[in-house]
């Protein structure tokens, strides 16, 4: 586990928060009884359960004590709609990574020391795909964005280790080797990724073949 216990976390955490606003942008009224990739989830409640998703993320990096979320009615987030509460809770979230990246003290939950940023890690994974999830309700076919999934990949199976996903994560979703980054890291969360146009075809470029080592770097890492 020593391993991932990196303040960089915090920054991971930043990206995936940053992610998931964009795709919460989408999210306009019509939109909100559209059904998720979340089994038995609208927009409208896969909006609440990542608002309170970030007040947990919150709690555990800022005492240790990772709550059950926000008690209802004990605080009314700015501005109507699931959206605006999300942004509130977001800017709540970022301002406690902030002063606990400073020094990445060890909390301990449920009786065992983690790292915060080893917290931050594991709020990411779950910001990111719910990113994604928002975004296939809205229509917008986009996958992670390929820097924060490759970021994750060789992260996910460390946070969720076999036997530990069980009504937090579907089982993985096999999808072809040469997917994007994205993608795999969807499936191995449970998720199906939808198919998106190809490219228009175009005149290969001087020198360039099939992918090389490194384009596929992501996909090695994973699979250890």
């Amino acid at each position: 586990m020593a391993a991932i216990q990196d303040p960089a976390g915090f920054g991971l955490l930043r990206r995936a928060v940053g992610d998931a606003l964009a795709s919460a942008a989408l999210a306009t009224p019509e939109f909100l009884p559209a059904a998720t990739p979340c089994s038995g989830w609208n927009l409208r409640d896969l909006l609440d359960h990542l608002s309170e998703s970030l007040d947990v993320v919150r709690e555990a990096i800022t005492s240790g004590q990772p709550g059950p979320g926000p008690v209802p009615g004990a605080e009314a987030p700015p501005g109507p709609g699931p959206a605006a509460g999300l942004r509130h809770r977001a800017v709540r979230l970022l301002a406690a990574c902030a002063a606990a990246a400073a020094e990445d003290e060890l909390v301990t939950i449920a009786g065992h020391r983690l790292a915060r940023s080893m917290i931050a890690e594991a709020g990411a994974v779950e910001v990111a795909v719910h990113g994604w999830d928002i975004r296939m309700a809205c229509g917008d076919r986009r996958p992670v964005p390929a820097e924060l999934a490759i970021d994750m990949l060789p992260l996910a199976p460390l946070l969720i280790p076999e036997g530990s996903r069980h009504g937090l994560f579907a089982e993985p979703v096999a999808v072809p080797r040469l997917a994007c980054p994205g993608d795999h890291l969807v499936a191995f969360l449970g998720r199906r990724p939808v198919p998106r146009p190809a490219p228009a075809p175009g005149p290969p470029e001087p020198g360039k073949g099939l992918p090389e080592a490194e384009d596929t770097e992501y996909i090695t890492r994973h699979d250890t």
